[in-house]
Protein backbone atom coordinates (compact mmCIF):
# COMPACT_ATOMS: atom_id res chain seq x y z
CA UNK A 1 0.00 0.00 0.00
CA UNK A 2 0.96 3.69 -0.96
CA UNK A 3 0.44 6.76 1.47
CA UNK A 4 0.78 9.82 -0.02
CA UNK A 5 0.03 12.93 2.12
CA UNK A 6 -1.49 15.44 0.13
CA UNK A 7 -0.09 19.07 1.45
CA UNK A 8 -2.50 22.26 1.86
CA UNK A 9 0.40 24.19 -0.43
CA UNK A 10 1.79 23.03 -3.72
CA UNK A 11 4.92 25.42 -4.93
CA UNK A 12 4.11 27.90 -6.94
CA UNK A 13 0.98 28.85 -4.70
CA UNK A 14 0.22 32.18 -2.74
CA UNK A 15 -0.48 30.61 0.81
CA UNK A 16 -2.95 34.51 0.82
CA UNK A 17 -5.00 33.66 -2.33
CA UNK A 18 -8.57 32.37 -2.31
CA UNK A 19 -8.87 28.90 -2.43
CA UNK A 20 -10.47 28.44 -6.00
CA UNK A 21 -7.35 29.92 -6.79
CA UNK A 22 -4.95 27.79 -5.29
CA UNK A 23 -7.53 24.58 -6.46
CA UNK A 24 -6.85 25.54 -9.70
CA UNK A 25 -2.88 24.62 -9.06
CA UNK A 26 -4.38 20.97 -8.80
CA UNK A 27 -3.89 20.24 -12.38
CA UNK A 28 -0.76 21.87 -12.92
CA UNK A 29 0.44 19.16 -10.13
CA UNK A 30 -1.72 16.13 -11.43
CA UNK A 31 0.92 14.87 -13.63
CA UNK A 32 3.46 15.00 -10.90
CA UNK A 33 1.34 13.05 -8.15
CA UNK A 34 0.44 10.59 -10.73
CA UNK A 35 3.88 9.94 -11.83
CA UNK A 36 4.98 9.74 -8.13
CA UNK A 37 2.30 7.54 -7.14
CA UNK A 38 2.88 5.02 -10.24
CA UNK A 39 6.57 4.67 -8.95
CA UNK A 40 5.79 4.07 -5.62
CA UNK A 41 3.32 1.56 -6.53
CA UNK A 42 5.84 -0.22 -8.83
CA UNK A 43 8.54 0.32 -6.78
CA UNK A 44 6.85 -1.87 -3.76
CA UNK A 45 4.50 -4.07 -6.11
CA UNK A 46 1.84 -2.69 -4.37
CA UNK A 47 -1.95 -2.40 -5.39
CA UNK A 48 -3.49 0.29 -3.16
CA UNK A 49 -3.05 3.93 -2.52
CA UNK A 50 -4.04 6.02 0.32
CA UNK A 51 -4.36 9.83 0.08
CA UNK A 52 -4.79 11.75 2.88
CA UNK A 53 -4.55 15.36 3.91
CA UNK A 54 -6.05 18.53 6.14
CA UNK A 55 -8.41 21.24 5.24
CA UNK A 56 -7.85 22.10 2.06
CA UNK A 57 -5.06 19.28 1.56
CA UNK A 58 -7.70 16.63 2.14
CA UNK A 59 -10.13 18.83 -0.49
CA UNK A 60 -6.87 18.25 -2.69
CA UNK A 61 -6.60 14.49 -1.93
CA UNK A 62 -10.62 14.06 -2.64
CA UNK A 63 -9.76 15.38 -6.55
CA UNK A 64 -7.23 13.27 -6.71
CA UNK A 65 -8.95 9.92 -5.58
CA UNK A 66 -11.23 10.72 -8.52
CA UNK A 67 -8.60 11.89 -10.94
CA UNK A 68 -6.16 8.87 -10.05
CA UNK A 69 -8.30 5.97 -11.05
CA UNK A 70 -8.57 7.76 -14.44
CA UNK A 71 -4.62 6.44 -15.11
CA UNK A 72 -3.93 3.74 -12.94
CA UNK A 73 -4.49 0.39 -13.60
CA UNK A 74 -7.84 -0.91 -12.93
CA UNK A 75 -7.35 -3.02 -9.92
CA UNK A 76 -5.69 -0.48 -7.82
CA UNK A 77 -7.53 0.86 -4.87
CA UNK A 78 -7.81 4.02 -4.40
CA UNK A 79 -8.89 4.95 -0.82
CA UNK A 80 -9.12 8.86 1.16
CA UNK A 81 -9.08 10.04 4.38
CA UNK A 82 -9.49 13.59 4.90
CA UNK A 83 -9.42 15.48 7.83
CA UNK A 84 -11.75 18.85 8.44
CA UNK A 85 -12.17 19.05 4.26
CA UNK A 86 -14.39 21.60 2.93
CA UNK A 87 -17.04 20.62 0.73
CA UNK A 88 -15.11 20.01 -2.89
CA UNK A 89 -18.24 20.06 -5.49
CA UNK A 90 -22.13 20.16 -6.75
CA UNK A 91 -24.44 16.96 -5.81
CA UNK A 92 -23.34 15.34 -9.43
CA UNK A 93 -19.70 15.56 -7.55
CA UNK A 94 -20.88 13.71 -4.63
CA UNK A 95 -22.97 10.86 -6.52
CA UNK A 96 -20.31 10.45 -8.75
CA UNK A 97 -17.47 10.00 -6.01
CA UNK A 98 -19.95 7.31 -4.01
CA UNK A 99 -20.55 5.98 -7.54
CA UNK A 100 -17.07 5.03 -8.07
CA UNK A 101 -15.75 5.03 -4.66
CA UNK A 102 -17.92 3.14 -2.81
CA UNK A 103 -20.37 4.82 -1.23
CA UNK A 104 -21.34 4.73 2.18
CA UNK A 105 -19.74 3.50 5.45
CA UNK A 106 -17.87 1.00 3.61
CA UNK A 107 -16.61 3.21 0.88
CA UNK A 108 -13.01 3.91 0.16
CA UNK A 109 -14.07 8.11 1.27
CA UNK A 110 -13.69 8.94 4.75
CA UNK A 111 -13.35 12.58 5.65
CA UNK A 112 -13.36 13.16 9.25
CA UNK A 113 -14.91 16.17 11.07
CA UNK A 114 -14.02 17.20 14.49
CA UNK A 115 -16.63 18.20 16.86
CA UNK A 116 -17.74 22.30 15.56
CA UNK A 117 -15.05 22.66 13.16
CA UNK A 118 -17.02 25.18 10.55
CA UNK A 119 -14.80 24.58 8.16
CA UNK A 120 -16.37 21.11 6.91
CA UNK A 121 -19.47 23.34 6.37
CA UNK A 122 -18.23 25.60 3.38
CA UNK A 123 -19.07 26.60 0.99
CA UNK A 124 -22.73 26.43 1.79
CA UNK A 125 -25.02 23.65 0.29
CA UNK A 126 -27.42 27.20 -0.50
CA UNK A 127 -24.42 27.42 -3.35
CA UNK A 128 -25.13 23.87 -4.40
CA UNK A 129 -22.11 21.99 -2.76
CA UNK A 130 -22.37 18.82 -1.30
CA UNK A 131 -20.26 16.56 0.53
CA UNK A 132 -19.75 12.99 -0.72
CA UNK A 133 -20.47 9.83 1.66
CA UNK A 134 -18.20 8.95 4.31
CA UNK A 135 -18.55 11.32 6.88
CA UNK A 136 -17.12 10.15 10.18
CA UNK A 137 -17.65 12.80 12.61
CA UNK A 138 -15.66 13.52 16.41
CA UNK A 139 -18.40 14.01 19.10
CA UNK A 140 -17.78 17.39 20.98
CA UNK A 141 -19.38 15.67 24.30
CA UNK A 142 -17.23 14.41 27.01
CA UNK A 143 -17.38 11.35 25.13
CA UNK A 144 -15.15 12.13 22.32
CA UNK A 145 -16.89 9.67 20.08
CA UNK A 146 -16.27 8.73 16.19
CA UNK A 147 -19.73 8.04 14.70
CA UNK A 148 -20.15 7.43 11.32
CA UNK A 149 -22.97 9.26 9.73
CA UNK A 150 -24.53 7.73 6.61
CA UNK A 151 -25.03 9.76 3.44
CA UNK A 152 -24.40 12.70 1.86
CA UNK A 153 -24.59 15.99 4.16
CA UNK A 154 -26.77 14.20 7.04
CA UNK A 155 -28.38 16.39 8.81
CA UNK A 156 -28.35 14.60 12.31
CA UNK A 157 -27.29 17.05 15.03
CA UNK A 158 -24.35 14.27 15.70
CA UNK A 159 -23.13 15.12 12.36
CA UNK A 160 -21.63 18.21 10.96
CA UNK A 161 -24.37 19.61 9.21
CA UNK A 162 -26.92 19.10 12.35
CA UNK A 163 -24.07 20.08 14.84
CA UNK A 164 -23.11 23.05 13.18
CA UNK A 165 -25.81 24.38 10.77
CA UNK A 166 -23.98 27.74 9.73
CA UNK A 167 -20.26 28.71 9.70
CA UNK A 168 -21.00 31.06 12.57
CA UNK A 169 -22.08 28.68 14.90
CA UNK A 170 -19.08 26.43 14.84
CA UNK A 171 -15.80 26.69 16.19
CA UNK A 172 -12.60 27.54 14.49
CA UNK A 173 -10.21 25.78 16.97
CA UNK A 174 -11.98 22.39 16.54
CA UNK A 175 -10.69 22.65 12.98
CA UNK A 176 -7.39 21.78 14.58
CA UNK A 177 -8.10 19.14 16.14
CA UNK A 178 -7.92 17.36 18.51
CA UNK A 179 -8.13 14.04 16.18
CA UNK A 180 -6.57 10.30 16.40
CA UNK A 181 -4.74 10.15 19.70
CA UNK A 182 -4.75 14.01 20.73
CA UNK A 183 -3.27 14.56 17.11
CA UNK A 184 -3.64 18.62 16.45
CA UNK A 185 -3.36 19.46 12.62
CA UNK A 186 -2.25 23.20 11.36
CA UNK A 187 -3.37 25.86 9.51
CA UNK A 188 -4.18 25.93 5.71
Amino acid sequence: MVHVYVPCRYPQTDFLSPTPVRLQQRPRTAPTILAAVQTLLNQYSASSVVLTGHSLGAALALLNAVYLPLHLPPDTRVRTIGYGMPRVGNRAFADYVDATHGGGDSGDVTHVNNQEDPIPTVPGRFLGFVHPSGEVHIQDDASGAWLACPGQDNPSPLCIVGDVPNVLEGNILDHLGPYDDGIFMGLC
